[in-house]
């Protein structure tokens, strides 16, 4: 069942939320056109800039990158040109989300297909949900442990050693 929350707004303040709305809309193909995002792999011999599409803006290759050999090179271009891409469309959708929203950016983000990388379950990452739930656990187990270890009411100072 689909629970309802009362609109508190006129329709005035809703027209002009949906006017907002599609000015914004407008401006996420802009955004995605001057996003950049860069990488390079461990030793430094393949760097790669896209930007927010995927288009290739900058290829370096350093001299040593001719001993991969030809295959090795071109999946080394691949895989570095990905975590490219990963950059750029995570950069890309923080400064959508800053115009438009988490909620809203979150719905483009289903429609176009791409996870961001940060909410990529497949590369480990976890949800905020999830890291949440496992600081409030870890802080709940220090609360513990702290006011096991040092109950005051209890504690007895004869017990400490004296050097007198």
């Amino acid at each position: 069942m689909i629970e309802r929350e009362p609109i508190e707004r006129d329709t005035r303040q809703l027209i002009e939320d949906g006017r907002a709305r599609q000015e914004a809309l407008s401006k996420v193909d802009s955004i995605l056109a001057n996003v950049k995002g860069a990488a390079h792999d461990r030793n430094g011999t393949v760097e790669v800039t896209v930007d927010g599409r995927g288009k290739l803006l900058n290829l370096w290759l350093a001299p040593e990158a001719a001993r991969y050999g030809p295959d090795g090179l071109a999946q080394l271009i691949v895989k570095v040109a990905a975590v490219a891409m990963d950059d750029a469309t995570q950069a890309g959708y923080n400064q959508v989300a800053r115009l438009l929203g988490d909620n809203l950016t979150y719905a483009l983000e289903q429609l176009s297909g791409r996870v961001t990388p940060a909410r990529r379950q497949d590369d480990g990452g976890i949800t905020a949900e999830e890291f949440q739930a496992r600081r409030d656990e870890r802080l709940a187990r220090e609360a513990e442990s702290s006011s096991q270890d040092f109950d005051l009411d209890t504690f007895d100072p004869a017990s400490l050693r004296s050097d007198r």
